[in-house]
């Protein structure tokens, strides 16, 4: 391993990473100058890089993209998962790829800049990606200067070497919205200016959000619901009071176990009114853990848009888009839970469902943006619950 305390950079090396390890790589600055540090970790899309960018569910993160032409399509206002960037940091291969895509608008480092990205090019993200997963999540601590300036190595590992990951963290307070608001935008579809929103719809879902991607929230308009979106804290008292027939819970960022402490409680009184529920993402574990699983934190991660998934009751492959640290348990599973998905990379539980209860849940993403779209039938299922429910509900009465 290196030893160097110092260096005095040049412009093509005026950047570092360091790990809380003491393991340093040395680099070319992207996006700010500046410092920031957060957990690190990768992903292996070859596409999507802006969506990832922009993912709530990255927040404290630093971001290694495995594929190592990173910029080729540059940016635009219509690719965004939500309004600010919440990842602290980029780390790619080669330079920043000049764009030649007719829907570019914004060079990604201009995109970087003004969005007060720091990042960090020109390092061997394979040894990196290959260290993270030997040896799991750290922290780490990207520095950029003015070339000619000095970097001390050595202060930069002493501030953080005592510095642990995300486990722990209760972080879906910092990405979700300060108010409700409704949401009536459809996906986009080439050729159309702009996005086409909903106009009617006799169906109303209730959104939590704990870090939601807007993509989400258009793949629920596209399945013809009205959207009410509400903070990740809102009481079910309130949640009921929208009258909602179903409620969605999103993805976001943190340690699962942390932010059940007062999620549970709300999604347990849904549960026992037996309002429909869907789950994605952070939202599956935070159902996992209302239904009485328990959840950890992962060696790797699953993270990128190439990520096999088995439905155990069809049998079929699914090739999925996913993104969390963290995943629910297979120890005690309860009698009144059917697990319905696994991860074919290790056997991890991707997905539940409740057997006394209209509620069922996923760890991957079946909204991704640009893609896999193999798993975008479950939106179209949690409609056809919604329905199902409506109709037992009416027959009820009668």
């Amino acid at each position: 391993m290196k030893t160097i305390d110092t260096f005095t950079s040049n412009s093509d090396h005026n950047a570092v990473l360091v790990l809380s390890t003491g393991s340093f790589f040395i680099g070319k600055g992207i996006g700010c100058l500046g410092k920031t540090e957060g957990e690190l970790c990768f992903n292996t899309g070859i596409t999507g890089y802006q969506e990832t960018l922009t993912d709530p569910s990255y927040a404290e993160q630093l971001i290694t993209f495995t594929f190592p032409h990173i910029g080729n399509v540059g940016t635009n206002p219509d690719d965004l998962e939500a309004k600010n960037v919440f990842c602290k940091g980029l780390i790619i291969r080669e330079d920043i790829t000049n764009p030649s895509n007719f829907r570019s608008h914004t060079h990604l480092n201009n995109w970087l800049i003004t969005n007060k990205v720091i990042g960090i090019s020109n390092i061997d993200t394979r040894a990196l990606t290959t260290l993270i997963r030997k040896e799991g999540p750290k922290h780490a601590c990207i520095t950029s200067v003015e070339p000619g300036q000095k970097i001390d190595i050595k202060s930069i590992h002493s501030a953080i070497k005592n510095k642990g990951t995300l486990e722990g963290q209760e972080l879906s307070q910092l990405v979700t919205c300060k108010k409700t608001y409704t949401w009536s935008e459809h996906s986009f579809q080439l050729g159309q200016d702009g996005y086409k929103t909903l106009k009617k719809s006799d169906l109303h879902i209730v959104a939590i959000d704990y870090g939601i991607k807007h993509n989400i929230l258009r793949c629920l308009t596209d399945s013809g619901a009205k959207i009410t979106v509400v903070p990740a804290a809102t009481s079910a008292t309130e949640i009921l009071s929208y009258q909602p027939d179903g409620v969605f819970l999103s993805n976001g960022p943190g340690d699962p176990h942390e932010t059940a402490k007062f999620s549970t409680p709300i999604i347990r009184e849904l549960l026992d009114k037996h309002i429909p529920i869907f789950g994605i993402c952070l939202g599956n574990q935070l159902l996992s853990i209302a239904a009485k699983l328990t959840t950890q934190k992962m060696t790797k991660g699953h993270r990128g848009a190439n990520q096999p998934v088995q439905d155990l009751q069809s049998k079929k492959v699914q090739i999925t888009s996913q993104n969390h640290g963290f995943c629910v348990s297979q120890t005690s599973v309860p009698e009144n839970i059917e697990i319905t998905h696994i991860s074919l990379f290790d056997q991890s539980i991707e997905g539940i469902r409740f057997k006394d209860r209209p509620a069922f849940s996923v760890q991957f993403h079946p909204e991704s943006s640009p893609g896999p779209h193999e798993s975008r039938h479950l939106f179209e299922e949690f409609i056809k619950m919604i329905i199902r429910h409506k109709r037992e509900k009416k027959h009820a009465k009668t």
